[in-house]
């Protein structure tokens, strides 16, 4: 009976002969990762932009309209659109895209998750309780998501699923070897101490062997007060980093005071495609940012 119902939620999710494939991403490394496997074949936008906290965003009337038009939604999942993407999916009014349906699809389901807590205290911070979210910092959670994207937008679009399939194995080769290029790149900043605005950067770190050993928030989500800095910055005269990360969209001025006073570099990193003029799809994202972390690094 579940395997008749799939089926039959597959079928009204299938898109009419000859229309386009209408993407609504989450983020925007989703909405680039649809363009490389669609092409022309589907328009693909972004809910949020690389200068925006992709946790709270306001849920406007043109991206109600624009969720209500959609075919496929893209999203990271794990908790970090859980502040307004409820508010869409029932302004909107979308059933194929419902939570469930074939029209949602959630990068995290297809990638191993770090940080998945013990237990879920809201005096932490906050904690995400499926973990950490920030997946598309590891080019290999890429990797993996545009595979099970690939056959998601193909069983939506039958008719393209050849094309879909064929544009993925494209990207995957090209992609593949970029990461041989990044990770040669890469290789001096295994074991490197860094400070982390915020815990964001897990997947960064572990993907570049980097090692956070302080965080400029107090708790996740909590700015950085004068005293906390003050004890940060004691710690760190025992205990010494080789830079301060922050993402792009994050305020600066925290990290550039502990910058200025350890005398260590703050690096600002895109986070996402369009974070800078460098950025502008996902071989540009890596390519920058591994040319920042090396450079800081020197």
């Amino acid at each position: 009976m579940k395997k008749l119902l799939t089926s039959a939620a597959l079928l009204c999710a299938v898109l009419p002969a000859h229309a386009a494939l209408n993407i609504l991403a989450c983020e925007p490394e989703w909405a680039a990762l649809a363009t490389e496997i669609g092409g022309d074949k589907v328009k693909a936008t972004s809910a949020t932009t690389a200068m925006q906290d992709p946790h709270r965003i306001e849920a406007r009337p043109s991206l109600i309209a624009r969720t209500r038009n959609a075919d496929l939604l893209v999203c990271t999942g794990m908790e970090l659109e859980v502040g307004w993407l409820p508010v869409l999916l029932q302004q909107s009014g979308n059933a194929k895209i419902a939570a469930g349906q074939p029209g949602n699809f959630e990068a995290g389901n297809v990638v191993a998750r770090l940080d998945v807590p013990g237990r879920v205290d809201r005096s932490d911070g906050d904690v995400h309780a499926a973990g950490n979210p920030h997946i598309q910092q590891d080019p290999h959670n890429i990797a993996q998501v545009g595979a099970a994207l690939a056959k998601r937008m193909g069983e939506i679009d039958p008719a393209n699923a050849a094309l879909y399939a064929g544009r993925y194995k494209d990207f995957a080769q090209r992609w593949d070897s970029a990461m041989k290029k990044w990770e040669q790149q890469i290789a001096p900043l295994k074991g490197m101490p860094v400070v982390e605005h915020h815990k964001n950067m897990e997947y960064l770190l572990r993907w570049t062997g980097m090692r956070a050993v302080a965080t400029l928030e107090p708790k996740p989500g909590v700015e950085p007060s004068a005293a906390h800095l003050s004890t940060l910055l004691a710690q760190l005269q025992k205990q010494p980093a080789k830079m301060v990360l922050r993402a792009a969209y994050q305020d600066g001025r925290a990290s550039q005071w502990l910058s200025d006073h350890a005398q260590m570099p703050a690096v600002v990193l895109p986070f996402t495609v369009g974070g800078d003029e460098r950025a502008k799809d996902l071989f540009g994202l890596f390519d920058d940012t591994v040319a920042r972390l090396t450079e800081a690094a020197k």
